[in-house]
């Protein structure tokens, strides 16, 4: 007899970020907003009734909030639980031939795990030296294309003129561009779903609306996209999106002034940061994410990640090809940033006084 086992569906997992159960560290390991939700999403708390009850499976209410807020017809919006859930199921949806889909070599490292988990065929195409995507390795036929913009883990922005030139070359696929970092300093592609009605912007409200515990994502395209994920949903889970989550969802979309000012202090924090890592030594990138991807230019990243460590702050690393002497070093707030900084110059003096 053939044992179970024989039919289990093995993959290698995606790997988060290290969540450390410690009250006084500082993080910066997986880009997580620093500061609180909007003061309405605390208050919306008090709204939050009947959870006896299954939540509204169409989510009408946040669909509607998001489709206000961005100008967009509410057949236009999908809701998930966090961009992931959207994500997948835009990977179940959208890739079923045989060719295989495109994503960069170097990007965030779910694509591959959602690619081998369901069976769809994938090549990575390589960044450029200066981690750049090169639009023109998306030119040949393929079954559809994924990446990020901002792209995860370097921070770079590919401006909306690359972006029209990749879809021109790619009209009979779905295109899905990863916006989980445009609020913090990119051009977003949203006014180009008009025009290629094969274009999919995933979001999230995890970063830029400081909502990561709630598990809030979202999709933008045309009608025939959103019906699209939509019958997947509803043939695997209609009851996705908790009561609480559409609830404290469309309550933030009620501050903008404070949503801009979160994001103005995340901003001029990082250039501060970017100035004072090229103090000491460090080269990267010119981010415009809610991190920044930096390189020691005689220190080994493992040995810093392990410093810091030591110390309670905790930034990413990545122990892979093109990548292994880079930190990624999530934006955290001003005194954050201003310790962590100290750590390093700590560390780096000690480092060249020979006293490691």
């Amino acid at each position: 007899m053939q044992s179970w086992r024989d039919n289990l569906r093995r993959v290698t997992p995606y790997v988060p970020g290290e969540q450390p159960d410690k009250k006084k560290v500082i993080k910066l390991n997986a880009n997580e907003n620093p500061y609180p939700p909007a003061p309405a999403v605390m208050k919306a708390r008090e709204k939050i009734r009947h959870l006896r009850r299954y939540p509204d499976p169409t989510a009408s209410s946040l669909v509607r909030a998001i489709a206000g807020y961005h100008g967009l017809k509410e057949s236009q919006v999908f809701v998930g639980v966090g961009s992931d859930d959207v994500l997948a199921l835009s990977f179940l949806t959208f890739f079923n031939s045989d060719k295989a889909i495109c994503f960069p070599d170097i990007t965030y490292s779910f694509y591959d795990v959602w690619a081998d988990l369901f069976r769809i065929p994938y090549e990575q195409k390589a960044l450029d030296e200066r981690f750049h995507i090169r639009v023109e390795d998306y030119y040949p036929e393929n079954g559809g294309v994924i990446f990020p913009n901002p792209n995860a883990p370097t921070g770079i922005l590919m401006p909306l003129s690359r972006i029209r030139d990749l879809l021109d070359h790619n009209r009979d696929v779905v295109v899905i561009i990863d916006e989980a970092y445009i609020d913090f300093g990119g051009t977003s592609a949203l006014p180009l779903i008009d025009e290629y009605d094969n274009l999919l912007i995933v979001r999230t409200f995890s970063k830029s609306r400081s909502m990561a515990g709630v598990r809030i994502g979202y999709a933008l395209g045309s009608e025939d996209l959103i019906r699209g994920l939509n019958d997947v949903k509803g043939s695997f889970n209609s009851y996705t999106m908790n009561q609480p989550s559409l609830v404290l969802g469309e309550a933030s979309l009620k501050e903008e002034s404070y949503f801009r000012d979160t994001l103005r202090k995340i901003i001029e924090t990082r250039e501060w940061l970017k100035e004072e890592l090229l103090r000491l030594g460090f080269c990267f990138p010119d981010s415009k994410a809610n991190f920044v991807f930096a390189s020691h230019s005689r220190v080994p990243a493992r040995d810093i990640f392990e410093a810091a460590r030591k110390k309670d702050i905790y930034v990413r690393y990545f122990d892979r090809p093109r990548i292994d002497q880079y930190l990624r070093i999530t934006v955290g707030t001003r005194e954050e940033m201003e310790l962590f900084v100290d750590f390093l110059e700590d560390y780096l003096f000690n480092i060249n006084t020979g006293k490691f």
